[in-house]
Formats: C-alpha cells, sequence, structure tokens
C-alpha cells in the first residue's frame, strides 16, 4: 500500500509570508498588472452637467456618440443627477448609514444609463449591469461598438466611517474600472471646459482661469470648486495604466471627438501611474 501521509507542497514565492506586509510581497505583487481592455475607451458623462439638462444637451451627445461608434469601441458610463441629492436628503432624514445611500444614488445613475442606452440602441447599443461589466464586457464589446453602464462603484453596503455621503461616486468609480481594465483613456464629459482656478459660474467666475493641464498631486491642496469628486484625486495617486485623465465640455459639439483621437481640448490630468511604473523600473522600494 502506497504512503498517503506524505505532505505535498506546493511552491510559492508567498510561502509562510504575511499577506499584509507589502516589503514580503513586492517581489511578487509589485508589478504592473496586465491590461485586459486596452483597445477600450471609458467615457463618463455627467448626470447633473449633462443628463439633467434634458434633450438639449443630451440629444446632440448622443449623436456624437454615434459618429463614434466606427472609430472606438466605448464603455460610457453614466453619473448621479439632482435626484440622488434628494435621495441623499431623504436617506439622511431617516438616519440610513452611508452604506444604504450608495446604491440609492447609483440606481439613479443607472437610470440616467438607461435612457442613454435607450436613445443608442438603434446602433445595437445595451444597458448592462455591474456584474456584465466586470466578467462579459469583453464580449459585449465584441458584439456591439459600445455598451453603457453606470459610473457609481458597485461598493454598495461598504462603509466609509469618515462620512455621512458616500465618498466614491461616479467620477471615481469610472477611473477605478477604467484603470482596472487597462483601458487606453477615460473622459470625463462635464459642462465646463475644465477645472479652473476657481468656479467660473461663481461670483468670481470673471478671474477663473482655465487649467490646461495639471496633476493630481498639485490638485490635492486645491480649494477651489472641481468639475469631478475629490476622491477622484486619491485613487489617481494609486493608479496602475491610466497615466492622464481629459476632462471636455461636453456641450461643445466635437470636443469628445478631439479628445478621443487625442487631442488637447479640455484639461488634462496627470495620475500616479507613470511615477509609480518608474519607480518600479528603477528598483526603488
Amino acid at each position: 500500500m502506497a504512503d498517503t501521509t506524505e505532505i505535498k507542497h506546493v511552491a510559492s514565492p508567498l510561502a509562510r509570508q504575511t499577506l499584509l506586509d507589502r516589503d514580503l510581497t513586492r517581489p511578487v505583487a509589485d508589478r504592473r498588472p496586465i491590461r485586459l481592455l486596452p483597445w477600450v475607451q471609458v467615457v463618463k458623462i455627467g448626470g447633473r452637467s449633462i443628463m439633467d439638462r434634458g434633450h438639449e444637451a443630451i440629444l446632440p451627445l448622443v449623436e456624437e456618440l454615434r459618429t463614434l461608434l466606427p472609430e472606438h469601441r466605448l464603455l460610457i458610463l453614466t453619473g448621479a443627477g439632482i435626484r440622488a441629492r434628494h435621495l441623499y436628503s431623504v436617506g439622511l432624514d431617516l438616519g440610513l448609514p452611508v452604506g444604504s445611500l450608495a446604491p440609492l444614488a447609483a440606481s439613479e445613475a443607472g437610470q440616467n444609463g438607461h435612457m442613454l442606452a435607450y436613445l443608442l440602441a438603434p446602433d445595437g447599443v445595451s444597458y448592462i449591469e455591474h456584474p456584465t461589466i466586470a466578467s462579459q464586457l469583453a464580449i459585449h464589446l465584441t458584439a456591439a461598438r459600445a455598451v453603457v453602464g453606470s459610473a457609481f462603484p458597485p461598493y454598495h453596503h461598504h462603509e466609509f466611517p469618515t462620512s455621512r455621503l458616500p465618498l466614491h461616486r461616479a467620477d471615481t468609480g469610472a477611473f477605478l474600472l477604467a484603470d482596472a481594465l487597462g483601458a487606453a483613456g477615460l473622459t470625463i464629459v462635464e459642462d465646463v471646459d475644465g477645472v479652473y482656478t476657481a468656479d467660473p459660474n461663481g461670483p468670481d467666475g470673471k478671474q477663473a482661469q482655465l487649467l490646461r493641464e495639471t496633476s493630481a498631486a498639485e490638485l490635492a491642496g486645491f480649494q477651489g470648486t472641481l468639475p469631478f469628486d475629490g476622491a477622484l484625486l486619491e485613487v489617481m495617486a494609486n493608479a496602475r495604466h491610466l497615466a492622464r485623465v481629459q476632462v471636455v465640455n461636453g456641450l461643445i459639439r466635437g470636443r469628445l471627438t478631439a479628445a478621443l483621437r487625442g487631442q488637447h481640448v479640455g484639461t488634462i490630468i496627470h495620475t500616479g501611474a507613470a511615477r509609480e511604473a518608474g519607480a518600479r523600473e528603477a528598483g526603488a522600494p
């Protein structure tokens, strides 16, 4: 009879190591992941800035997206609009925790996505949920030139104790998804030309100057109004693939087309991805 008491070992660089110690896991884990979908362009469309404006803003943007389909394969993500603020107000009044407010706002972003997908349905575009994006996006983009989804990250009931409102909203969710996929790029479509030194629609709007190019590190201490979620700057610092993001004005026809073709037509924000890659290549700890 064969001896069955012999212990079999599987060789692994992580054997006998704690997975919480970055110094021990760095030789294995500190490598840039492969790009899953390097040919996809991610476009995030603002909810309050674009979708809430109705047909005057949405229909021209839909026509522009339609003309882009033969040229790009797109993952179009939509944010929540003013209705999410009403949800937050009612939820806070009821004493709901932040983890319960997040899926409520995400549902409103999904409604915007459904409307956009219906308008693009004649071109084979459909809305897909987060689990499908996570596991079947490649096959959907093989069958169609674009799909639409919610830009909110699927954190749902996860608690972030530092805030009574969800910290990671549509802009952050779009960036996390684009970076995880290793996408070709992320374009954030808003109702302003980019990031300004002051709110262009505020009392100091006349003195506001457009920042044509900046970085997440430079904006970390920015005291003005940003056209995207503040938490986006934090996740940009840990980017693995996306070296930059461009914010463009979706109310001006052609800006999105130019951005997807690599032109500088808004504010370009550099992330920490290029710096991190350089540090790894130099053997920095």
